[in-house]
């Protein structure tokens, strides 16, 4: 007899949360609290990413309290088995990720299990299980931090991925935190099609896939979810916004490096389009982004299209979810720092997707949309995927 079992993950990079001295936390847990209530899941795993923020030194003791603050709400009583993971061990150069996973157990969810990689088998899942620190004896999880081949020219970086591997009823599922490398000059961004970064995240995305589809371990279906830092297409987008406008490339003095791209209207008063440098990204007419859920841009969100082999993704309906400002009092606005893009994702195999339950056209079963789009929830919208598991009952 087929049985479903409705599932949420959400994806939240928090590294503003700790930044902005919890300020946002209590909207953020609100939020996050809402849409467990109207989506009612009997499992949820929620994937952080920059926990403890740029400041983690100072900031980890916050960073735990955080998680418990999420466990210890009322909200999540009738959770009753909770696996929590927290990299925070950042002495630990070499393998220090700053990912959190926690896993979410609904009291009426009787069949769930979960691996230990050590013993190469699964496990009934009781109580309430935490593991803060470096992780690595950890047998219920793999951790990886990216290698510095990946990126030979960047300075270190807390870059990774963690996964868990499930089975729930009879339906086994591996589930990937990630977190891939950012744009670091959105000028060097514009050099190339697609851009140097780009390249950096497609290869780290590629070695990702092929870990968790080698034969180690019998390959499952599987959810990869994270930051992605996936960039639109940033040369063809400012070609595409700027072909009615007079482009200047300002050099700095002493060498031929360029410090700035400026695109002037050719008419109305010269009014600047567009603004780039390292850390700027200004465009005049903002609404493109957010407009009919930016639909206008989608097209130069191309950096899945490589992987469409091997992963897929719901529709997105949603704007990008970064990077929006850190202001209080403006929820719905992007910062002028990057182009806003849709980083945060919940990708998945193609063998994931078919174990989606789609009831008819009439309900809307499957929900993939960003957290909080109303609310300050840090420079990046927590993305979320609701639906329900096929899962074969006894």
């Amino acid at each position: 007899m087929e049985m479903y079992t409705d599932i949420l993950l959400v994806t939240a990079n928090v590294g503003s949360l700790f930044d902005n001295a919890g300020e946002i936390e209590s909207d953020w847990m609100r939020e996050f609290f809402g849409t467990v209530q109207s989506h009612k899941p009997r499992f949820i795993a929620l994937h952080f990413q920059e926990v403890g923020g740029k400041d983690y030194m100072v900031n980890m003791g916050h960073a735990e309290n955080f998680f418990w603050n999420i466990e210890s709400n009322e909200e999540m009583r009738d959770f009753d088995r909770v696996c929590t993971y927290v990299d925070n061990h950042f002495k630990n150069v070499d393998s220090f990720t700053a990912l959190g996973s926690m896993y979410f157990i609904h009291k009426s969810l009787k069949n769930i299990y979960q691996y230990d990689f050590n013993v190469k088998d699964f496990k009934a899942v009781s109580g309430q299980n935490k593991y803060v620190g470096s992780l690595d004896e950890v047998t219920t999880v793999e951790k990886e931090k990216f290698l510095k081949n990946f990126w030979p020219d960047f300075k270190w970086s807390r870059k990774g991925f963690m996964r868990t591997r499930w089975i729930i009823h009879n339906q086994g599922l591996d589930l990937v935190n990630v977190h891939l490398f950012h744009d670091a000059s959105n000028l060097i961004a514009c050099n190339a099609s697609p851009s140097i970064y780009s390249d950096n995240r497609k290869k780290a995305l590629r070695y990702v896939i092929n870990r968790i589809s080698d034969s180690s371990y019998t390959p499952l279906p599987f959810f990869l979810f994270g930051d992605f830092n996936f960039r639109l297409d940033t040369l063809s987008l400012v070609q595409n916004l700027s072909t009615s406008a007079v482009v200047q490339t300002v050099k700095k003095d002493s060498s031929n490096e360029v410090e700035k791209i400026i695109c002037e209207q050719k008419d109305n008063d010269h009014k600047v389009l567009l603004h780039i440098e390292t850390k700027i990204f200004a465009y005049l007419h903002q609404a493109v982004f957010t407009e009919d859920n930016g639909r206008a841009i989608l097209k130069y969100d191309k950096e899945i299209s490589a992987f469409q082999d091997v992963i897929t993704e719901e529709d997105i309906l949603f704007p990008p979810s970064y990077p929006y400002s850190e202001d209080y009092t403006k929820p719905t606005q992007y910062m002028n720092t990057r182009c806003p893009s849709w980083c945060d994702r919940i990708l998945m195999s193609h063998s994931a997707q078919d174990i989606i339950h789609r009831r008819d056209e009439a309900e809307t079963s499957v929900v993939y949309n960003t957290m909080g789009p109303n609310v300050c929830m840090g420079d990046h919208k927590p993305v979320f995927l609701s639906f329900a598991l096929k899962t074969n009952g006894h």
